[in-house]
């Protein structure tokens, strides 16, 4: 889960591989990312999230957070422009009655947890919103009082300038002194994922997307730059668990990270140098465990 690694959505190389976006969003929808739920938590504890809080989720691909703040009772917004397959999973778990062909995205639900499909107020159903933030705008409705990016950046050289632009475009939309969370990794020897990360810049460089250290003022720098104002972080432990190095595999590559490897070289060899870079984090029986930690921000709106 961008890494959880969480670009799961684009490729960041100059020429898109082929891809089976139904097979990857099944992937991150059932393998990666549930990495994140700590990280939800926390935000949604520590700002006691809950009915009267209304979310606006920018990339919130399979809406799982959405999920999550709506079990509490919060009404929500989920809106993205990059995976129609993941916001098809997205109105699956978040909207009763919605269904899909066998075999279509929408017919995978993922984990699901009590509350599922709770509207977070009487008659406001969550809403799935496929485009720029400025579309999940509802005149009749009063306006957010959270907004949430929970595609954690300090991954990706660049990764920051998008997040900046989707915040300037979708705080508008915030109440004044809404708060708004940032996410991004934690230091890179605190993240055993740092280590497979690398695989994507050794095969892919000199083509764009190479990976990059967090820096430790990233989200403050893209918070002030949105023109919001950082009001208090955090630090939570999200240790990536797989069931067997395949898993493993196939949740990161579902992220999008080694898009660009694969476009240089090929799927074959980037599956056997993430399974190389996975031997030292295999446990006995099996299960891969990388423990990683992500830091988080809360800014407010002026």
């Amino acid at each position: 889960m961008t890494p959880t690694l969480v670009r799961q959505h684009t490729s960041h190389a100059g020429a898109t591989p082929h891809v089976d976006l139904r097979a990857r969003a099944r992937d991150w929808s059932e393998i990666q990312e549930r990495m994140l739920v700590p990280l939800y938590e926390a935000v949604h504890q520590r700002l006691n999230v809950g009915e009267g809080t209304r979310v606006l989720g920018l990339g919130c691909g399979s809406g799982l957070a959405l999920l999550m703040a709506a079990s509490r009772g919060a009404a929500v917004t989920g809106v993205d422009s990059r995976s129609p397959e993941l916001l098809a999973l997205a109105r699956r778990r978040l909207l009763p009655g919605t269904s899909g062909e066998p075999g279509e995205p929408g017919t995978s639900e993922g984990p699901r947890y009590p509350g599922a499909g709770a509207t977070g107020g009487p008659g406001e159903e969550p809403r799935i919103v496929e485009g720029p933030p400025e579309d999940a705008a509802d005149p009749t409705a009063p306006a957010f009082t959270l907004v949430t990016a929970f595609e954690p950046i300090g991954c990706l050289a660049g990764d920051s300038e998008g997040l900046g632009d989707l915040l300037t475009r979708a705080t508008p939309l915030a109440a004044r002194g809404a708060a708004v969370v940032l996410a991004g990794w934690g230091p890179p020897e605190r993240c055993a994922t740092t280590s497979v990360l690398r695989v994507a810049t050794k095969l892919s460089d000199p083509l764009r997307g190479s990976w990059r250290p967090a820096l430790r003022d990233d989200l403050e720098e893209v918070a002030q730059r949105a023109g919001l104002r950082p009001d208090g972080s955090g630090r939570v432990a999200c240790p990536f668990g797989y069931a067997d190095t395949d898993s493993a595999v196939r949740g990161l590559l579902s992220t999008g990270l080694f898009d660009a490897a694969v476009a240089a070289t090929d799927r074959v060899q980037v599956d056997k140098e993430l399974t190389e870079a996975l031997h030292p984090h295999r446990r006995p029986d099996g299960t891969v465990w990388m423990p990683n930690v992500f830091r988080y921000l809360i800014a407010r709106v002026p």
